[in-house]
């Protein structure tokens, strides 16, 4: 039976950080939010299921991954992305921003330079600044309606600075980008050339559009993984993110012990008991319900363009490759990035996330969030519409 990706779930008054905390931050008490990434979809019903089952027992003591676990993971890369992972290589964290951070304290010193390309996901510089790192951006280079990534200035700046890391957004968000390749061994290459570890967040894995593909990155090559920390979680691809569980793969074994010694610092030890099992149930069961689901944000994209294009075609649609978050260009209608937003939030309502905290070249840009029922969508649309009329 189809699943209804259009059936409005009502998800106020759940603690839920997208709708239930608009007033206290100020903002209108009737706002659409279209912001954080999740999605207003129920997770697979096999997931809901094994929570249930789960919870029946009755008794919520510590947890360890065992075997079944790992097997399940090992066959959704083999079988979706021809990479092969080894059981040893599994480390459980409670989140990806949680792992980029442990890899950060584990593999730099503070003061030490860690790149990253603005825009770009905005807790990447948080976490470098909170850590009391130096960071570096080579910026993403928008040519012709695409970005690329500038790769004389990457390597200048890694030179430069001294970089000891690298985040590298896989695929990229906001911007929506796929890396082909060919980018991804140059990337390996400088980094391999200049003895740069590689943090991998390829969180966004699963939401490739038709014609495009994700590649690993610690699947280039033997080299390639020997420098990688790839951090990867069922979270956005079957909406769980609230259940706070991640995988991180690290090849390397050196490279290992030192993230697990400053996992233990931090104190976590054991996954959480209804997250692994929401988890191994999604891996194994989910297949089919992401299926259809990526059919339907196909859909919702190719809607959303139709829409721009009648109604409000001074919007620019920066055409995604992957990821459910469009990133919009707002600037031919020359306000600042304060009036832009401001304009968004008190005339048509909607929740965006405004451009700059994203960093360099987020200015006159919103992201906004398209993993809804297609009726909130185009209401947010309609919304946006009376609002620059």
């Amino acid at each position: 039976m189809p699943i209804n990706f259009d059936e409005i779930i009502d998800r106020r008054n759940t603690s839920c950080l997208k709708h239930d905390f608009a007033v206290e931050r100020g903002y209108p008490a009737d706002i659409l939010p279209f912001w954080v990434a999740d999605m207003d979809f129920r997770a697979p019903a096999p997931v809901i299921d094994a929570l249930k089952a789960r919870a029946e027992h009755g008794i919520f003591g510590y947890t360890q991954i065992k075997d079944d676990y790992f097997a399940v993971l090992r066959n959704w890369f083999r079988t979706r992305h021809a990479w092969d992972i080894e059981r040893s290589e599994l480390i459980i964290t409670p989140g990806v921003v949680f792992a980029i951070a442990t890899a950060i304290r584990a593999f730099t010193e503070p003061g030490d330079a860690v790149l990253i390309q603005q825009p770009v996901y905005y807790p990447f510089a948080n976490i470098i600044r909170d850590n009391g790192r130096t960071r570096i951006d080579n910026p993403l280079q928008l040519i012709e309606g695409r970005y690329q990534i500038d790769f004389a200035d990457f390597e200048q700046k890694i030179v430069a600075h001294g970089v000891k890391l690298f985040i590298l957004c896989s695929p990229h968000n906001p911007v929506g980008r796929v890396w082909t390749r060919a980018e991804l061994e140059q990337i390996a290459a400088v980094c391999l050339r200049h003895n740069v570890i590689v943090v991998a967040d390829e969180i966004h894995e699963e939401f490739i559009r038709p014609g495009f593909r994700h590649i690993p990155f610690a699947s280039l090559s033997e080299e390639a993984a020997a420098i990688t920390i790839t951090c990867t979680s069922p979270s956005k691809t079957f909406n769980l993110a609230g259940l706070q569980i991640s995988n991180i793969f690290i090849r390397n074994k050196t490279l290992r012990r030192r993230f697990q010694q400053e996992l233990s610092r931090t104190g976590y030890d054991e996954p959480n008991t209804l997250g692994l099992a929401g988890a191994k149930a999604a891996y194994e069961h989910g297949a089919a319900w992401l299926t259809e689901l990526l059919a339907y944000l196909e859909e919702n994209t190719a809607r959303v363009k139709a829409f721009l294009a009648q109604h409000l075609p001074k919007v620019r649609l920066i055409e995604p490759e992957g990821t459910y978050l469009l990133w919009l260009d707002f600037s031919a209608y020359g306000l600042s990035d304060e009036a832009l937003n401001e304009k968004i939030i008190r005339d048509a309502h909607l929740w965006l996330d405004d451009g700059p905290i994203f960093g360099a070249g987020g200015s006159g840009f919103q992201r906004i969030n398209i993993a809804c029922p297609w009726k909130t969508l185009e209401q947010g649309l309609k919304n946006l519409t009376e609002a620059f009329a």
